[in-house]
């Protein structure tokens, strides 16, 4: 089966022709002008979704999808996830990585020392964070390159040189 990407989480029914407003899951909000069929996962079985119409309100994306055209069919959408097969992701830049592929890579020390596994990035509108989970504890490491010199999403491997006291609390 296809690895897919979300782009949108489905909050709740707007209106009374089966729109839902959803929160961007993606810094690529763009995407969605060339979007016509997506995917809903939902409670783990996957549904395709052919896009009617859209807008951004806020910081959130109003969706209009075919066939769901009263408030009571948006409402079996809440909670879903909008995604877009992995093939069709953003290209990024060479030193730029998606969060999906961020977690679950260990996290080593320049010297080999393994700290843990990528739990989530955490987004603090500075620098992002890296929460790490090891053995006894868990570990907030900033995503800052000259910390996390070497990222190797492919072997899932972050090696990182920690100023003096990071790695103590």
């Amino acid at each position: 089966m296809e690895d897919f990407v979300a782009i949108a989480r489905l909050i709740k029914a707007r209106g009374l022709r089966g729109e839902i407003v959803a929160d961007v899951l993606t810094d690529f909000s763009e995407r969605f002008d060339d979007l016509e069929k997506v995917f809903a996962v939902c409670d783990g079985k996957l549904s395709e979704l052919e896009i009617e119409k859209f807008w951004f309100q806020k910081d959130r994306i109003i969706l209009k999808f075919k066939g769901f055209d009263t408030i009571e069919a948006a409402e079996t959408l809440r909670n879903c996830e909008i995604c877009v097969p992995e093939t069709e992701a953003v290209e990024l830049e060479e030193d730029e990585f998606f969060d999906w592929e961020l977690e679950g890579c260990t996290v080593e020390t320049l010297a080999g020392d393994a700290l843990g596994t990528v739990q989530k990035l955490m987004r603090t509108g500075a620098t992002e964070i890296l929460v790490v989970k090891g053995a006894e504890k868990e570990y907030l490491i900033p995503f800052a390159e000259k910390i996390c010199t070497e990222v190797d999403v492919e072997n899932k491997l972050i090696k990182v040189d920690a100023p003096e006291g990071l790695l103590e609390f």
